[in-house]
């Protein structure tokens, strides 16, 4: 079998192995056999099964999805990149509530100014970069540290008990946002610096609860990285697949 098209091109393949599913119902699967293929008399036939381990059965599924076709998406102008391991999209500078619950700050809330914001949500976590412009990122577009306590360095965001999505998807992103958005900052993490500002981050945020910047992030705060946005999109931040 030649000329069969996949996710990602077309390629030569060639019938290697089949997964036989049995269940008491038509809907439900509750074992699975793997089975060779072989040639027999040209033609080809499947050989004797063995019981599908758990493991292999994951390994063999990941695999697939790599090269599957994607199911079409309609794709807000938000959205930067997308790929079966990651989706990644931008906010616009907003006013938004921040929680803050930390010895040194107390337990307050207040809505504050955001800078532009890139979110990635991954087969291997959650990361988040400041960008300085208020237009749509391009390629190109330089990305700076994340100014928020519960972040790590490479813009990786400490989840602890924020409520976010299993799915990656364009349709989860609202609930992944709210992860972030709506659970406690409780302390800086260990790392780079997040914030350009004098006496530190916990200064920073005790003036911006205190609303000293108004409505308007004070972009000269902003920390730099080495990143530009196509590096996050493609995966070369953090080892996404």
């Amino acid at each position: 079998m030649t000329g069969i098209t996949t996710g990602r091109a077309s390629a030569d393949v060639s019938l290697q192995s089949a997964l036989l599913l049995y269940g008491a119902k038509p809907d439900e699967t509750v074992f699975a056999t793997a089975h060779p293929i072989a040639l027999v008399k040209g033609r080809p036939t499947i050989g004797a099964g063995r019981p599908l381990q758990r493991d292999a059965l994951i390994s063999a599924l990941t695999k697939l999805a790599e090269h599957a076709a994607p199911k079409a998406e309609f794709l807000p102008p938000t959205v930067l990149g997308m790929s079966p391991a990651a989706v990644t999209w931008w906010c616009p500078p907003a006013l938004r509530r921040v929680f803050f619950k930390c010895a040194t700050l107390g337990e307050r809330s207040a809505i504050v100014p955001h800078p532009g914001l890139v979110f990635q949500a991954s087969n291997v976590g959650f990361r988040v970069f400041a960008v300085a412009d208020a237009d749509r990122p391009t390629a190109g577009t330089k990305l700076f540290e994340p100014p928020y306590f519960n972040t790590w360095d490479n813009g990786g965001i400490c989840i602890g008990t924020a409520r976010v999505p299993k799915r990656v998807d364009v349709a989860s992103i609202p609930r992944w946002e709210a992860g972030f958005f709506e659970s406690a900052f409780t302390h800086p993490n260990a790392g780079g610096k997040r914030v350009s500002y004098t006496n530190g981050e916990y200064a920073f945020w005790r003036d911006m609860l205190d609303g000293k910047f108004g409505e308007a992030f004070p972009m000269e705060c902003l920390v730099p990285t080495k990143f530009a946005a196509l590096a996050l999109v493609n995966g070369r931040v953090g080892g996404v697949a």
